[in-house]
């Protein structure tokens, strides 16, 4: 699924400015507490968002020059990137965050049309045009900005940010079909999404935010499904 380049590139930047409030409203010790992901503290969830950004840096430079730049050169060195981030002194932690959103963001503005169609490699093996990339941070630093647990929560993304995610995860959920058949019915959008899955379709119901949350694997509120309680979802990511 494509994104429009000059929505998501505004998305990447509003998302940035969250994540940075988010990870503002939190002092050291917070910090280094259980995060909202299992297994991570947010030290770790800031390290894994900083290296974010250096991966995807890297799907830039190949798409600027054509020599291929893998986001990672593997999955060990995704994971000590974000384990030894982690065990950074906190206002470095911080430094690498903003500094590495900034480097990300000034490399996207040098691309040049013909660079943008350039095809890349994610780091789930998917090729895609260089102009996904402001998509894949946009979704990174909004999503993590709320799994901070600080002062943004999803309630404060965008409406239509919230409307691309659930058209993305109810495609990779419907392509995986390792989960429940769910239909996705807003109280505050027109449209509905259909995940496909196994079993008869559930229909779950509530306030955009909330569903995006539920659909993404977070805790959600408000919501309600049709004929008892919530299906259970397998991992998104």
């Amino acid at each position: 699924m494509s994104h429009h380049l000059a929505l998501t590139r505004a998305w990447t930047q509003e998302g940035t400015a969250l994540f940075a409030k988010a990870l503002e409203s939190l002092d050291d010790h917070m910090l280094a507490g259980p995060g909202t992901l299992p297994g991570w503290t947010g030290r770790h969830l800031v390290a894994h968002v900083a290296a974010n950004a250096e991966a995807l840096g890297n799907l830039v430079h190949w798409a600027r020059t054509g020599e291929e730049t893998p986001m990672y050169s593997s999955p060990v060195q995704r994971t000590s990137d974000i384990e030894g981030g982690a065990l950074r002194p906190a206002r470095e932690l911080r430094d690498w965050f903003a500094s590495s959103a900034a480097r990300l963001a000034d490399s996207l503005d040098e691309l040049t049309p013909p660079q943008w169609s350039r095809e890349v490699l994610t780091a789930q093996g998917r090729t895609v045009p260089a102009t996904e990339i402001p998509w894949m941070r946009s979704r990174e630093v909004m999503v993590h900005a709320v799994d901070l647990g600080g002062a943004v929560g999803f309630d404060d993304l965008p409406a239509a940010f919230h409307a691309a995610l659930l058209d993305d995860v109810a495609d990779r959920r419907s392509d995986a079909g390792d989960g429940p058949t769910i239909v996705v019915v807003p109280d505050d959008e027109r449209r509905t999404w259909l995940v496909m899955g196994t079993g008869r379709p559930t229909a779950v119901r509530g306030p955009l935010a909330q569903l995006t949350a539920y659909l993404t694997g977070r805790p959600a509120t408000g919501l309600h499904a049709d004929g008892g309680a919530l299906p259970p979802l397998p991992r998104w990511l």
